[in-house]
């Protein structure tokens, strides 16, 4: 019933399937078509035509052929026909007639039946006779073939010279089936980090031109998202004159300041310089991520072998992005020790803070004349006030003064402190926010501000110089020089050898159909160089 129901399927499909058939064939732009059409039915639905037309629209490489001339009705020739009146070809148009089944079944000989053929066609179409019959097909066959074989041979062995290079090429990436485990691990170990070297350097073979990898992405980073990052960081950023203000006066304790206090200089200053140790560390993030990239960079475009391998091929990323893992911390603590190190000391005897210290000592000189004199003109003022005083004393014999109250012996709230049950919140310190400053205290947020911003802009160009040499020390540099010695420390093993060196399916099956291709181009080409053009013509 099965095998039944197969051949009812098969039976309805043929059809189809005779039709894909053909066109697989004549589909191909090198074949010629042999159209067959009978003459006892109508060419213009003749299946075999539609066909041909469809891959073969301007008849260029189309021969068709009209049977069964012998079998047309009475009175009707097939003359309009043989001479590419209704339907144009440029191969030609001949016409036969075939075997009867009589001829079959009599055994009739070839020669015979080609005989009579040439009598019937002398008899029904003598201009054509010499153009027409089986015979005739047969030489204007052979000599289509051979001319066709001739025009397309040079192609042919162009083509089928580029293809054995290629299939060549894509079998020696696919490798040699592995003997030798260990060479062959240590070989792929040692081609990896080359590549994985020579990307961060520059000197790998496959450069990308649609966007920086490898040291060129590392030296972009260095300069101009990292060092861009730090131009834009404001020296003053989120400190304002009230602030300034604010860290002098807790500078001075007590006692009103004559000088502008250095305290309240390295309190903001520090506070600044702190604010360039996120971007350092975002710095060696970005570096990290571009040394992790460069794992599957080399891994797609240098070295081929990986993919052969694919459990070899993550054990090297495991043990690359461990290493890497492992320097992380590392090098984000050094640059968290180089910011530390700015704090631990402010250096106001740098060269290049000179001229700010010479600002602010002028300033401060200023002050302080502004500063005696003003302490000489209240001491000048005191005497006068005393010796006022003592002249009236004496003229009055000191009774006024002696039968006068001080101000706290007299019942009442003593001037300027409010009444006893309700004192002022001493507490209350904070400066208005609203309230302008005066000269003095604009000229001490000014020098404070001119400090700050010389110191800050010192430092940042030091931890913009610093910051790219500590990651190449302390990461890209130790990654290159013990990457090796890391990948053969963790994976040449001898019980990792077979494991880690096991094929993938799709390299094996791969490497399979493109020898067995390799093999029949080989054969191809002996083909066409053992034909000899004094064959073709």
């Amino acid at each position: 019933m099965t095998k039944h129901r197969f051949c009812m399927m098969f039976r309805d499909n043929i059809e189809t399937q005779v039709q894909e058939m053909i066109l697989s064939y004549i589909s191909n732009p090198n074949s010629l078509i042999l159209c067959v059409s009978p003459a006892n039915s109508d060419l213009a639905t003749s299946d075999a035509l539609k066909l041909a037309r469809e891959v073969d629209p301007d008849g260029r490489r189309t021969l068709l052929v009209v049977s069964k001339l012998d079998l047309m009705d009475a009175g009707t020739d097939a003359l309009e026909v043989l001479l590419g009146r209704v339907i144009p070809v440029r191969l030609g148009i001949i016409g036969v007639v075939n075997r009867s089944q009589h001829d079959l079944n009599t055994q009739k000989s070839l020669d015979d039946s080609c005989k009579d053929e040439q009598v019937f066609l002398q008899r029904h179409y003598p201009s054509l006779a010499s153009r027409c019959g089986s015979r005739y097909l047969a030489r204007t066959l052979s000599r289509l073939l051979m001319h066709h074989i001739r025009d397309c041979l040079p192609e042919l062995k162009t083509r089928v010279t580029v293809l054995t290079a290629q299939y060549q090429s894509r079998l020696n990436s696919y490798g040699q089936p592995v003997e030798d485990h260990s060479a062959t691990l240590l070989q792929i170990v040692t081609k990896f980090a080359t590549d994985y070297c020579n990307t961060i350097e520059g000197t790998a073979r496959h450069i990308q031109t649609s966007e920086l990898c490898g040291g060129a992405r590392i030296c972009y980073i260095f300069h101009e998202t990292f060092g861009r990052t730090l131009q834009s960081i404001d020296p003053l950023g989120g400190l304002t004159e009230l602030d300034v203000l604010t860290a002098i006066r807790n500078a001075t304790g007590p006692r009103p300041a004559l000088f502008v206090p250095e305290v309240s200089f390295e309190l903001l200053v520090k506070k600044q310089i702190k604010r360039l140790e996120e971007p350092s560390l975002r710095c060696v993030e970005l570096v990290h991520e571009e040394l992790q990239r460069i794992i599957q960079h080399c891994s797609a475009y240098s070295t081929q072998e990986l993919l052969r391998f694919p459990k070899l091929h993550d054990s090297i990323v495991e043990v690359v992005t461990s290493l890497l893992r492992k320097r992380l911390p590392i090098t984000n603590e050094m640059v968290h020790n180089l910011v530390a190190i700015e704090l631990a000391y402010i250096n106001t005897k740098h060269p290049d803070f000179t001229d700010a210290a010479q600002v602010s000592a002028s300033v401060n000189s200023e002050r302080q004349r502004h500063s005696l004199c003003l302490s000489l003109q209240i001491q000048m003022g005191v005497v006068f006030v005393l010796s006022s005083l003592s002249q009236a004393e004496a003229g009055d014999g000191g009774k006024r003064w002696k039968n006068e109250k001080m101000p706290s012996e007299e019942k009442g709230p003593v001037p300027g402190f409010g009444s006893p049950n309700k004192a002022v919140n001493l507490l209350d310190t904070a400066v208005p926010v609203s309230r302008k400053l005066s000269t003095r205290e604009q000229r001490d947020c000014e020098v404070i501000q001119r400090l700050i911003k010389c110191y800050f802009l010192i430092v940042r160009k030091s931890i913009q110089d610093s910051v790219p040499k500590t990651v190449m020390h302390f990461l890209v540099n130790f990654v290159k020089e013990h990457l090796q010695s890391e990948l053969v420390g963790q994976l040449y093993k001898q019980r990792l050898l077979q494991e880690l060196l096991i094929e993938s399916q799709e390299t094996a099956q791969q490497r399979t159909e493109v020898a067995q291709m390799l093999e029949a181009l080989k054969k191809a080409s002996n083909i066409i160089s053992e034909i000899r053009e004094t064959h073709l013509w």
